[in-house]
């Protein structure tokens, strides 16, 4: 026997507002007071709304889909950033009907679901990762398209972004080596064409410079596990006692290599990661790290494309969160002889 359907009046009720306020939560309008926001999508949660959407489609002329743009790498799905965020998408998207469309960002996928926007398969887009020469950002800006960018744009596009204050972050990584009694610091970055690495490296090397160190060692990597090994067989045989590695899994690639070439951790060198993925927490030693809230962030970006998506004029929004650092076994003081 089919389970009868829970109604607007019955989340109403649930809830304690009133059948109006359901609605306009249900229908994504962006003016709800956030507090009656969650109390609404808790209830939703707890009776089992779900929203008809044939009905709502034939008034809005909406798919109730957007799509998640995610990197053209093959380690994109080893990388638990990626989970992360759709962890912060979800909880926001399922309350209001909205399915979530995952694809790449070859400019083949882009332009598609550029295509699927103007023909009301997809009515926005959350965009991950992009890098300086991207021109992606710009147009979407350009031609007004629904859009919230998970990260910094390229310069000189104006679209509503939502990121973390990298340098902030490397500052603490800085304070928690010195802290720790490191005073030969080294640095693996994320890729340097891309605003996330540059900053995070930035935000290091200014942190290092306040405290009177030496001008840290620097190797290029790429947010991956084996990018951040290759960048550690790059600093091996140089000397440092302070680590600050760009991402968690680059981390662990370095702790590998650290190891095999006799560096104890963190007895000979001090180690601080930027992420607190679940990679941190399971390496061996577990990882002294900086903590962007991706799953927050992955809820912001998906309350300000549903506020796009209802008012297409809406202004740029800029939200930068604020980092912490998360100590573990990697980052304490070398303990005595």
């Amino acid at each position: 026997m089919a389970r009868r359907a829970v109604t607007l009046e019955e989340v109403a009720k649930a809830a304690g507002v009133s059948r109006a306020t359901v609605s306009r939560v249900v229908n994504g309008v962006a003016s709800v007071d956030r507090s009656l926001r969650e109390q609404v999508e808790a209830a939703i949660s707890t009776t089992g709304y779900v929203p008809n959407r044939a009905a709502r489609s034939l008034v809005t002329r909406r798919a109730d889909a957007v799509g998640l743009l995610l990197p053209e790498d093959d380690d994109t799905f080893d990388d638990p950033h990626f989970a992360r965020v759709i962890r912060g998408l979800m909880p926001v998207l399922n309350p209001l009907g909205i399915h979530l469309v995952l694809t790449g960002a070859h400019p083949g996928y882009q332009h598609r679901a550029v295509e699927d926007i103007r023909h009301n398969r997809l009515d926005g887009l959350v965009v991950l990762h992009t890098h300086d020469d991207d021109p992606f950002p710009g147009a979407l800006a350009r031609d007004h398209v629904p859009a919230v960018l998970g990260g910094r744009p390229p310069l000189g596009a104006r679209i509503t972004h939502v990121d973390v204050d990298h340098e902030a972050g490397a500052a603490l990584a800085v304070e928690a080596l010195v802290a720790a009694g490191s005073t030969r610091l080294a640095t693996i970055t994320g890729p340097l064409r891309s605003p996330a690495g540059r900053e995070r490296l930035a935000g290091f090397q200014a942190a290092a410079a306040r405290h009177g160190l030496p001008e840290p060692l620097v190797a290029e990597g790429d947010f991956t596990h084996v990018g951040g090994a290759r960048a550690a067989e790059d600093l091996a045989g140089r000397h440092f006692d302070g680590l600050f590695v760009a991402s968690d899994l680059m981390a662990v690639g370095a702790l590998t290599v650290l190891r095999k070439h006799g560096r104890r951790v963190p007895h000979d060198v001090r180690v601080v990661g930027f992420d607190d993925s679940a990679a941190a927490s399971s390496a061996d030693p577990q990882l002294t790290t900086v903590r962007q809230p991706v799953e927050d962030m992955g809820s912001t970006m998906a309350r300000l494309l549903v506020s796009l998506i209802n008012d297409p004029e809406r202004e740029v929004v800029s939200v930068v969160f604020a980092p912490e650092l998360v100590t573990r076994q990697s980052c304490f003081p070398a303990p005595r002889p």
